[in-house]
């Protein structure tokens, strides 16, 4: 039951992340599937370029939300089964890859920017706080959606390490599923890297194409 338990915590946890929001939302609300415009990318960002800001905000917060939910439930009842913070850290990083690689959509998923969000949030609110000034902090100045991503994915295991201090305990579980989260954050967005460096990359708030 040790073992077991952490496990069918990570499978749940994957299936919740593979809730695609964006497409769940877009097809309620009657509009084009966000993976058919823009950048292609099931996403909050690439929704609003739907030209629906109410969609794009359902989509963030629900985004946001099956990421925010696993951490909890094991923190608020996983006690009794003696689970701890490695297997909070480990339901978010499976509800992360369940938002990457969606069973439930043929594992054609999003960058995980809003779900990182519902985890960070969840293991500790400051840091999704911090996290998320730093998201707009660069998105207000530069209103580049990725740039604000890629800089604020590098500043969160920073801020975690700052904040809880380096020590491969629980904390050190969380640490590295931060870092984990951070690197495949990095990679989804390769091309919107390239994008920005040719300056092609669209701005917050660019109509879909």
């Amino acid at each position: 039951m040790d073992f077991l338990a952490p496990v069918l915590v990570a499978v749940a946890a994957y299936l919740v992340g593979s809730l695609s929001f964006a497409v769940i939302v877009s097809r309620a609300l009657g509009l084009a599937d966000p993976r058919s415009y823009g950048s292609g990318n099931p996403g909050a960002t690439n929704v609003l370029r739907s030209g629906s800001k109410a969609a794009a905000a359902v989509t963030l917060l629900l985004d946001a939300f099956k990421g925010w939910l696993p951490v909890m439930l094991v923190r608020w009842f996983g006690a009794d089964l003696g689970l701890g913070e490695g297997t909070q850290a480990l339901a978010g990083l499976a509800a992360f890859a369940g938002h990457l690689w969606p069973v439930f959509f043929r594992f054609q998923g999003g960058k995980g920017v809003a779900t990182a969000l519902g985890v960070l949030l969840a293991s500790a609110p400051w840091l999704g706080v911090a996290t998320l000034a730093t998201w707009v902090i660069i998105a207000v100045f530069f209103r580049y959606s990725s740039l604000a991503a890629l800089i604020a994915a590098l500043f969160a295991p920073a801020y975690y390490w700052l904040g809880e201090g380096l020590a491969w305990s629980a904390s050190g579980a969380k640490l590295l599923a931060i870092a984990v989260m951070s690197l495949l954050l990095i990679w989804r967005h390769r091309q919107n890297i390239q994008r920005l460096l040719a300056g092609t990359e669209s701005k917050l708030g660019s109509k879909k194409s």
